[in-house]
């Protein structure tokens, strides 16, 4: 990963190098953090990021359900999105916002006032499951590690410690040779990638797993609902079995960073032709039309990144 020149850290834009963490921190040990994935895209009008508002909304929800206290509004989180893409000088980013809690002792419940650390960076960053994979789609297999039930960890938070779990997953889909792995949940029915979501077209119908499968409830998820609307496809929420994968004619990951990549085998069984599907396309194609100008934006998810140079940014009271 190449290193921009400024991070947005504690309310001010600083020297990458500056934006540090002691070792006790409470999020170091402990996994008190929450975080989002954003993509900023260069259109022809400049740098937009994709679904700012709700991502930053997510973010903050995700702090609520973990009582980790926001030291910054939505607003300023918004707007210190668009200044380090900025002071970058970057057309197209990954952004990482995230909220840790700092040097607090060793308790596991720190106090309310406990300290809250907050950075944003902006980083360059391609296709997350590689160019190839977009088009020609990739190898999964359905993982050994299971999604933790509903009532250990909340799985709609998008909180640190929860990626422990995602690790074993995509780690040991490496280790047999797969770009991806599909974890089920507590109940052994489909979840969703290490980092994605999950969906399935049977005979024209868009399949995924329902909120209760232990899924984080993505925004590209979201997207995708939308955008299939738009291309007239039913989509269904529904717990949904392992062998469905095998039997399907399509399958896709979407995520953030993944977008929407398909996925040609799963444990080593072909699925549909064994390559990007027509369904799979289409969606593909509206959804990255949206950067290019070839869909119209009525959604309203493109928030243009003014181009003058960020000012330093301070926290609200």
């Amino acid at each position: 990963m190449k290193a921009p020149e400024q991070i947005w850290f504690n309310g001010r834009l600083q020297p990458w190098r500056d934006a540090t963490v002691h070792v006790m921190a409470h999020a170091i040990h402990y996994g008190s953090s929450v975080f989002e994935g954003i993509r900023c895209y260069a259109t022809p009008d400049g740098p937009a990021v994709f679904r700012l508002e709700e991502h930053i909304e997510r973010l903050f929800q995700s702090a609520k359900i973990h009582r980790i206290r926001m030291p910054y509004d939505a607003g300023t989180l918004v707007q210190g999105c668009k200044d380090v893409v900025a002071v970058n000088g970057l057309r197209s980013a990954y952004l990482r916002p995230v909220v840790l809690r700092g040097v607090s002792g060793f308790s596991l419940a720190p106090s309310h006032d406990a300290p809250v650390e907050v950075a944003i960076a902006a980083i360059e960053f391609g296709a997350y499951l590689g160019e190839e994979g977009l088009r020609q789609g990739i190898d999964a297999c359905v993982s050994s590690w299971q999604r933790a039930a509903p009532n250990t960890f909340p799985a709609s938070a998008k909180a640190g410690g929860n990626y422990l779990n995602s690790q074993l997953v995509a780690m040991e889909a490496q280790r047999l040779g797969c770009a991806e792995g599909i974890a089920l949940s507590a109940d052994g029915l489909l979840s969703e990638g290490s980092g994605e979501n999950l969906f399935i077209v049977r005979r024209g119908v868009l399949y995924t797993p329902p909120a209760a499968a232990s899924i984080l409830i993505g925004i590209t998820r979201d997207t995708v609902f939308e955008l299939a609307a738009d291309l007239g496809l039913r989509v269904v929420e529904q717990a949904l079995p392992r062998e469905l994968l095998y039997v399907a004619d399509e399958v896709f990951l979407t995520g953030t960073a993944a977008e929407i990549t398909p996925v040609r085998s799963v444990d080593g069984i072909t699925v549909g032709a064994g390559s990007r599907g027509p369904i799979t396309a289409a969606l593909q194609e509206r959804f990255f039309g949206l950067f290019d100008g070839r869909t119209p934006d009525r959604w309203g998810w493109l928030d243009p990144v003014a181009q003058q140079r960020a000012q330093r940014v301070t926290a609200a009271a």
